[in-house]
């Protein structure tokens, strides 16, 4: 082997070396205290979670403001950055949100505030919203309310989108997984439950990172696309 050739190949390829650069000098990004876990514990989950953020990051682009409700550590929140204006990320845990405001980026400007959605609505109005993976932790007899304090921070165009895990799914769901999982539905039921707050839901249903409009039954996770809130 040349020495040219062993300069080369001990060099790395060069095209990254600016990236690699920046990384050295800004410190290499960190996962969230949920992500983190779930990299950890089950990496696919990770894969999961990512893929329906980018499936909320495509119906939702082009929004000027975008509410998420239950942002957790707000790792994925930056694939709905990249499509919409602007971000706002409200979760009821003070250790979720710490987190996110700590690993927050300037090149990615999200607003993470700590509010309980069930206590009162999120100041100011939004185009678009969602909230992934909280309903199922709503009691019933609280979820309207959960769900007219969403509305209440809606424009009369603004759509939003709720992701939850299907009851069927629950069946095969690890004790970990289901712990807190009070209030999961079939499709019909989610739907319906939609209903009763937005003139207009579409739904929609995903078997691990797929999301498709197959046979609901067989689904392990429903994705609501709602719109026209009701009574606006």
């Amino acid at each position: 082997m040349s020495n040219s050739t062993k300069t080369l190949l001990g060099a790395g390829e060069q095209h990254y070396k600016n990236r690699i650069d920046e990384i050295v000098e800004r410190g290499v990004e960190r996962l969230g205290l949920m992500t983190g876990w779930a990299w950890h514990d089950d990496p696919r989950h990770l894969l999961f979670t990512l893929s329906r953020y980018k499936f909320v990051a495509k119906m939702l682009a082009g929004r000027d403001r975008v509410l998420e409700i239950g942002c957790s550590d707000g790792f994925a929140t930056r694939l709905v950055a990249q499509t919409v204006k602007s971000v706002v990320g409200v979760d009821f845990d003070a250790r979720f949100i710490d987190d996110a405001i700590a690993r927050r980026s300037e090149r990615w400007p999200i607003d993470f505030v700590l509010h309980d959605v069930l206590a009162s609505p999120v100041p100011g109005t939004f185009d678009g919203a969602y909230s992934l993976d909280v309903l199922e932790h709503i009691p019933a007899e609280e979820e309207d309310r959960f769900l007219q304090n969403i509305r209440a921070s809606l424009s009369a165009s603004g759509t939003l989108i709720v992701g939850t895990p299907s009851l069927a799914s629950q069946h095969y769901a690890s004790p970990q997984s289901k712990e807190g999982h009070v209030n999961c539905k079939t499709a019909e039921e989610l739907k319906a439950t939609m209903l009763r707050h937005f003139d207009q839901v579409f739904m929609f249903s995903m078997n691990d990172e797929v999301v498709h409009t197959g046979y609901a039954n067989m689904a392990h996770y429903y994705l609501a696309v709602c719109c026209s809130p009701a009574g606006q």
